[in-house]
This record gives structure tokens, C-alpha cells and sequence, in this order.
């Protein structure tokens, strides 16, 4: 189960570092993606976000590819490829943001 859920993009932008590459491992489990897609922001919105995501998965090198497969024990994943990796990313980015606005907090 994720942490950071429905936040939305607003709430992302704004976190502070450490909480931004938290929420963002939440989607990949890989720290040096996450703290390369948290230092871009902010985003103007989620495509700008999910592009950034994506150039940075490309960016991965095998091995952490095989790192960020391997803890991906839960997940049902097709293929060990860049473009599932995206595929499971968005899904996860998707629940971490939740509507536009974020749910409300509480």
C-alpha cells in the first residue's frame, strides 16, 4: 500500500524534497529516478510529470532496471522492459496524484 495517495499535483509540487522522492519511490523503487523526477519540479501537469517519469526510466541502467523489476514481487508485470516499467509507473503516479485536486486532508 502506498503512502502517498491522491495528493494531487498541487500537494506534489509543494512537498518538500525528501517527502517528493519518497512518494515518488512509492512508484518505481528506484532512488536515483526518484530524486531526478522530484528535483524537475514543478510540473505544469501530469503528461509533463508522466514524460519526466518516463525519460528517466529510459535513462536507467539495466541494472537498476533489474533492481526496480525484482521489487516489483507484487505487481503483475508482462514483460521485464522499459515500457512495462512505464506501464506499472504511470498506474502508480496515477494513485499517488488521485484526482486533480487531490483528496481533501484531513
Amino acid at each position: 500500500m502506498m503512502m502517498h495517495q491522491g495528493i494531487g499535483l498541487e500537494r506534489f509540487n509543494a512537498l518538500p524534497r525528501s517527502r517528493a522522492v519518497h512518494a515518488l519511490y512509492e512508484c518505481c523503487c528506484c532512488v536515483t529516478w526518484a530524486e531526478r523526477i522530484a528535483d524537475h519540479r514543478p510540473y505544469a501537469d501530469t503528461e509533463a510529470l508522466l514524460a519526466a517519469a518516463d525519460a528517466e526510466l529510459r535513462a536507467l541502467s539495466g541494472r537498476d532496471l533489474d533492481r526496480v523489476f525484482d521489487s516489483l514481487a507484487h505487481e503483475s508485470v508482462s514483460e521485464r522492459s522499459a515500457p512495462e516499467l512505464a506501464r506499472v509507473t504511470h498506474r502508480r503516479i496515477d494513485r499517488m496524484l488521485g484526482p486533480a485536486e487531490g483528496y481533501p486532508e484531513y
